[in-house]
């Protein structure tokens, strides 16, 4: 006896499925062509345990594969999936997580803020402008007191020297008359500033004799600018005995004479408060 292969038994089981489930003239009649065969199947079975056995146990398989029916795409497509879908999703994956919470919160409330800031702002800005606006038509702005800034002068060292000397000159062959005297206070305070620039320079260059004689100078310039009442004939006399015995103007008119070189150095200076 020969036994029925895997695929007639296949050919056999989807043969009955379909003459069972279909009512279709086409059907029924395509499968009419193959009716003897299936006829002779059917009767192996009925004498063959073997293949009955067989066919038994594809049936048993085949039936866990039963086809998905796949709905129409209609307009309603969209929510048949969905609803299909939703009921096995996790409940979490409904809810929004803690942390994406808090970000939309935080960049709700930075939002809030920054309007907060520019109406305050604006208000602000508002009522200034208004008071502003009133004191500024209500009150008559004082005199505005600027300190006096300090001159500040270019010096060449050749013109300081010069005028150093005839300050001496003057305080020499001033005679004791007050008006003689007067206006020497106001030139030596207007010497003082750029003499002690030229005498660090002398010092910081290694210049002893250029040190020295501006030294020197520099103490009588005090002497004298210190006497902002004017001089009277003793001090002068006093004065005048000191610059004589330090031979002061002898050293000037020879630092000029030996240093042309430095003459033509310049410096800048500020001097006290604008006259």
């Amino acid at each position: 006896m020969n036994h029925l292969t895997d695929e007639e038994l296949v050919e056999q089981y989807y043969a009955a499925a379909a003459g069972a489930a279909t009512a279709d003239a086409a059907a029924a009649e395509a499968m009419a062509g193959r009716a003897a065969e299936a006829a002779a199947a059917n009767a192996h079975l009925r004498e063959c345990a073997q293949c009955a056995a067989a066919l038994a146990a594809l049936e048993s398989d085949l039936a866990v594969l039963r086809p998905v029916r796949i709905p129409e795409r209609d307009e309603n497509y969209g929510e048949q999936m969905w609803a299909r879908v939703e009921g096995a999703l996790p409940p979490r994956a409904l809810k929004r997580s803690p942390a994406l919470r808090f970000a939309l919160w935080r960049g709700l409330a930075y939002a809030a803020s920054c309007g907060v800031l520019v109406a305050g702002g604006f208000f602000v800005g508002r009522v200034w402008e208004q008071r502003h606006a009133v004191t500024t038509a209500h009150v008559t702005a004082a005199p505005v007191m600027v300190a006096p800034q300090p001159k500040v002068v270019v010096v060449v060292l050749g013109d300081h020297l010069d005028r150093s000397e005839r300050l001496l000159v003057e305080l020499k062959h001033a005679n004791g008359d007050t008006a003689d005297l007067a206006p020497l206070p106001a030139e030596a305070r207007s010497l003082l500033a750029a003499n002690r620039v030229f005498r660090d320079d002398a010092m910081t260059d290694g210049d002893p004799g250029l040190t020295k004689a501006l030294d020197h100078l520099d103490r009588l310039l005090t002497e004298i600018a210190n006497r902002p009442g004017g001089l009277d004939a003793a001090e002068a006399a006093r004065i005048r005995d000191e610059m004589n015995a330090e031979g002061l103007l002898f050293e000037v008119r020879v630092l000029r004479s030996k240093n042309p070189h430095r003459m033509n150095t310049v410096r800048v200076v500020a001097k006290g408060g604008a006259a």
